[in-house]
């Protein structure tokens, strides 16, 4: 049994914890504040239409004040305790899409380098010179190293609306970036595991993950008075969700493949001189 190979079974295996796919029903979050607003109108607006009203001998209309004040501390209850309820709820989602952003680059990562270990150990039971294909795979597992460094979940959840739109600006940017690095160096694998004598064939992304534009979003969100956000949640939910669909297929397709290549013979030694 090959140890770089099972390693990239338990790689593949590990994605059931890092790959978890978000539903897209938190995207009516940013709806929260407006329909606890709307509800607390509504709640004043039929408490007043309530109030008992009397008439005094000149004929005009008095109001008793005692619901009217009730009515407008109601109101003032429910609307504080929709900023509490948006605070936990937006809190919460941060936390989770800044984690499954973290766990799931971290296990991309160990595949590489799982990967490499691979090539590396075809390529000496073989005896091919590799060494410029495999300098080029390790390259990128560096650079992904670098760019794709975790991001402190905790610490953004709690930080407060900056941290939170800053998340909403890395998150959009990272998995982009993510998706174009990752192509990289899967062309780099499939020429290194070609030249083994190893040909990989795998589906392609489809569609891959566009460029958003962050400042747009944010516009949008702000004049819209932050009914855009719901688009803006869902694509952050859905389009990572869409990257790990996809990317399962082309992991099972390139572990079918490498595990059915028949192992090679290793090279017998020199005869004693």
């Amino acid at each position: 049994m090959s140890i770089p190979l099972e390693n990239l079974r338990r790689d593949l295996r590990t994605r059931l914890e890092s790959d978890r796919h978000m539903s897209g029903a938190w995207a009516i979050v940013p709806l929260v504040p407006i329909i606890g607003g709307i509800a607390a109108t509504i709640i004043l607006f039929a408490v007043l239409a309530s109030i008992p009203r009397t008439t005094t001998p000149t004929n005009s209309t008095i109001t008793t004040i005692g619901p009217l004040i009730g009515a407008l501390f109601g109101a003032l209850i429910l609307s504080y305790l929709t900023y509490f309820i948006v605070l936990v709820l937006v809190a919460v989602l941060v936390f989770k899409l800044v984690s499954r952003r973290n766990t799931h680059f971290n296990r991309q990562i160990l595949l590489y380098e799982d990967a490499v270990s691979m090539a590396r150990e075809l390529a000496a039971k073989k005896g091919i010179d590799i060494s410029i294909l495999l300098n080029s795979m390790e390259r990128s597992v560096k650079e992904t190293r670098l760019e794709q460094m975790e991001k402190n979940a905790t610490l953004y959840a709690i930080i407060g609306p900056f941290g939170w739109f800053y998340a909403g600006y890395f998150l959009m940017k990272d998995f982009f970036k993510h998706e174009r690095r990752e192509d990289l160096f899967i062309n780099d694998m499939l020429r290194t595991f070609n030249a083994l004598g190893v040909p990989i064939n795998f589906p392609y992304r489809n569609p891959p993950i566009p460029e958003r534009s962050f400042a747009l979003y944010f516009v949008l969100t702000l004049i819209t008075g932050s009914i855009f956000g719901v688009y803006w949640v869902y694509v952050l939910v859905t389009d990572p969700n869409n990257h790990f669909q996809q990317q399962m297929l082309m992991e099972d397709t390139i572990m079918a493949q490498l595990s059915a290549a028949p192992s090679p013979a290793p090279i017998p030694a020199p005869p004693p001189i």
